[in-house]
């Protein structure tokens, strides 16, 4: 699996396919694999004429694991992926995120919006500057001694999750403490590349879509019918509406 180092932090990463470039951001507790490759978006994303990259965050899946709350402050978890483009000499990019991954994408259409063709925010809605997402009790449940000891619903879902991906729970601690700054409304309706808000029905993570919609100016909405927030990532919806999106691009 290639990688690249942006200062001292390594970040693994996987290129595939031809075409106009997209650059997919997992998800919290996720990685490249889990939240991209197993859910066949890489591979249907390739068959749909894309070259598709995506990365492991800091502090995920094959990338270096750290433990100070500062190194991963949202805005710097974001300039992974710019630090990524400029490595494989991509001038522009569309960009895909879900939940976290959403959150350092629109940073990105914010800050850096000569490098994104468009935004896909999947798995945020108005959670992205509302709140929502997982709080200092998922963080704890990730310090638990074991999944036994965890009492929360939502801090046992993350903690069974992280668990199951084989995770590095003290650095995904320390990510959930230094990524929790939320959008204000005024930067999210400064955003003007085109977006595409994607959020599951029953998704009480992400907050309301069409609430987020409404901030974005020119953004549109993709409701995922009966899915939550970890069940919505490899929908057909999802990918349909997706790859339509794209096909609009310019």
């Amino acid at each position: 699996m290639p990688s690249f180092h942006h200062g001292d932090v390594e970040i693994a990463y996987l290129d595939e396919g031809e075409g106009e470039p997209i650059v997919l951001v997992h998800g919290f507790a996720s990685s490249k694999n889990v939240n991209w490759v197993y859910p066949t978006w890489v591979s249907d994303l390739v068959k749909a004429g894309r070259r598709v990259i995506a990365l492991d965050n800091r502090g995920h899946g094959d990338s270096a694991k750290l433990y100070d709350a500062e190194q991963y402050e949202i805005a710097i978890m974001a300039s992974d992926v710019i630090a990524l483009m400029d490595h494989l000499g991509i001038a522009r990019a569309d960009i895909m995120g879900y939940s976290l991954g959403s959150r350092m994408t629109a940073i990105l259409a914010l800050q850096n919006p000569d490098r994104l063709r468009s935004a896909i925010l999947g798995g945020i809605g108005i959670g992205l500057i509302e709140g929502g997402g997982p709080g200092e009790n998922v963080a704890l449940a990730l310090e638990a001694p074991s999944l036994e000891d965890v009492t929360d619903p939502v801090g046992r879902t993350f903690r069974a999750f992280a668990d199951q991906t084989r995770s590095d729970r003290a650095a995904l601690a320390a990510c959930l403490r230094g990524s929790r700054r939320l959008m204000t409304r005024e930067e999210a309706a400064a955003i003007r590349v085109p977006v595409l808000v994607a959020v599951g029905s029953k998704d009480e993570i992400a907050g309301s879509a069409f609430a987020l919609g409404k901030v974005i100016p020119g953004s549109e909405v993709l409701d995922i019918p009966n899915r939550d927030h970890m069940r919505a990532v490899g929908d057909k919806v999802y990918k349909t509406g997706v790859i339509e999106f794209l096909s609009r691009r310019k």
